[in-house]
């Protein structure tokens, strides 16, 4: 298991997790591994101080419901304007995308952060989950998708992991500089590369 680097000023980390809705503790153990501390992120007050802000999986349009309902949404768009770097993952990926694909048509992201299309639920409902390596710029890596959605990247986001050509080739994790967002659940699968990734992502220079 990857352990942070002597380099890295892990301890004086905090990073946040949005905690609205949607899958918080697994990644908070992920990040307890990895020796960073965790904040539940639920009101604008909670972004105070943060090193960096996960938005986990879970449902999309909840989500996007209470960031609007709280604020939260111009709150954390000024966190990131500002240099923090933020991470989505699958329902979260979702909510930084600038345009989503879904059954009423393209919308707009409820955050907009990274130039990306998702398209919701592209991989099949909650019976059709599956399991698949990856590759990423990590090397490979152990994919879990459930109710993923599809990422296109747009304007200037990258590429940093897809499927297999075997299985379409399609991008599954894109970034675009401090922005991160994968349509899958690394943090189900017991490989902490991409959670280090991040923390390194948030350590002051």
């Amino acid at each position: 298991m990857p352990t942070p680097g002597a380099g890295l000023k892990v301890r004086s980390m905090t990073i946040g997790i949005l905690a609205l809705q949607g899958a918080v503790q697994d990644h908070e153990r992920v990040f307890a591994r990895l020796g960073a501390s965790c904040r539940q992120v639920r009101t604008i007050a909670d972004l105070d101080g943060l090193s960096g802000i996960i938005l986990p999986g879970g449902e999309s349009t909840v989500m996007s419901m209470y960031l609007r309902e709280y604020a939260l949404d111009d709150a954390i768009r000024a966190c990131v304007a500002g240099g923090m770097p933020i991470f989505g993952f699958c329902a979260g990926a979702i909510l930084l995308c600038s345009e989503v694909d879904g059954p009423g048509g393209r919308v707009p992201g409820a955050l907009s952060l990274i130039e990306a299309r998702a398209t919701r639920n592209a991989y099949g409902r909650q019976n059709a989950s599956f399991e698949e390596e990856l590759e990423t710029n990590l090397g490979p890596f152990p994919g879990i998708f459930i109710r993923a959605p599809r990422l296109e990247p747009l304007g200037s986001s990258k590429i940093v992991g897809r499927r297999r050509p075997e299985h379409g080739g399609e991008a599954v994790f894109l970034r675009q500089g401090k922005v991160l967002a994968a349509s899958f659940h690394p943090e189900l699968s017991g490989d902490d590369r991409i959670h280090r990734l991040f923390v390194e992502l948030c350590a002051p220079a």
